[in-house]
């Protein structure tokens, strides 16, 4: 069973809400890539769902037609099992097959084998970037001031690296680490630590939560994480604390892309002050930035850039 995610982000593809796929509401759109954590009119569904829940749990009858919502997988399990879908082919990623836990994902040993053979690709693996003065970051990742991008997944987990202008900034690196499986990441607290031979920099954590999985490649390469950033070289995959509350502190689309832009103009005139105005390549900042201009300095670009 192969997943077929990419295909789900083609441009103009239209792909059907998960409430209307279960049949809650009668036509919606996805306008977020199925990643539901993001999606306002999700939060509004289950608060709704939820409350409507509470009333009959009290023995009251919801009224009206807010009063007929109920949680998108309670109207699922009015199936017949065999028809149940599984929550990975609404979100178009495989072919059909049947939900067996009843939608509790976190107990499901397919949606564990699905995220460990097959996430990079079929969850992160970008389709659109941003092109922000030759740096990208692709569409739908969120970003931190100390340039560690964030992809919502499944629920409340996240998986997270850093973006293409820290690892041009500082790169190529020995080895990135993170705290292992288990390990608690606090937000804007330096919990990613890069090595460039004797050099070190630690790089600011975009959310709050429990480790969950760590890329060992970069380990032992971190150079990995340069030739592709925003997927193979991903660091850590977290369970987020208060996901909600830890968005808000970042940057999406065109927040990114003013910030990046102001990165470079930072860095230009950084670069140019101590080497002269030609020591940006004619304009065009290279794929090994401090290799290739070392009198900046390694602490210079790790305080002014990472904020650590």
């Amino acid at each position: 069973m192969k997943p077929n995610g990419l295909q789900s982000q083609l441009k103009n593809k239209i792909s059907p809400c998960i409430w209307m796929q279960a049949q809650v509401v009668r036509r919606r759109l996805c306008e977020a890539d199925y990643q539901c954590t993001a999606c306002r009119f999700d939060r509004a569904m289950r608060r709704v769902s939820d409350e409507n829940r509470h009333l009959r749990q009290q023995g009251l009858l919801p009224k009206g037609k807010r009063g007929r919502i109920v949680f998108w997988k309670e109207k699922l399990k009015e199936l017949p099992p065999w028809k149940r879908p599984c929550l990975h082919h609404m979100k178009e990623r495989i072919e059909f097959k049947a939900c067996t836990h009843e939608y509790r994902c976190g107990n499901c040993e397919f949606d564990q084998y699905f995220h460990d053979q097959y996430s990079v690709y079929a969850v992160v693996q970008p389709v659109d970037f941003l092109d922000i003065e030759g740096f990208k970051i692709p569409h739908g990742y969120y970003l931190h001031r100390g340039h560690a991008w964030l992809r919502v997944e499944e629920g409340s987990e996240v998986r997270v690296g850093l973006d293409d202008f820290a690892l041009r900034l500082l790169g190529p690196l020995d080895r990135i680490e993170a705290p292992l499986v288990g390990k608690e990441l606090k937000q804007d607290r330096s919990d990613i630590l890069m090595n460039r031979g004797s050099n070190k920099a630690r790089v600011l954590s975009p959310v709050s939560g429990v480790v969950t999985a760590i890329n060992p490649k970069l380990r032992d390469k971190g150079s990995l994480a340069g030739r592709d950033p925003y997927s193979e070289g991903w660091v850590v995959r977290v369970h987020a604390d208060n996901l909600r509350r830890d968005l808000k502190n970042l940057m999406i689309g065109n927040e990114t892309e003013d910030f990046i832009g102001e990165e470079v103009d930072r860095l230009y005139r950084l670069i140019e002050d101590e080497a002269g105005p030609l020591a940006a390549d004619g304009g065009q900042l290279g794929h090994d930035i401090y290799g290739n201009l070392p009198q900046v300095g390694w602490r210079r670009l790790v305080k002014k850039f990472l904020h650590t």
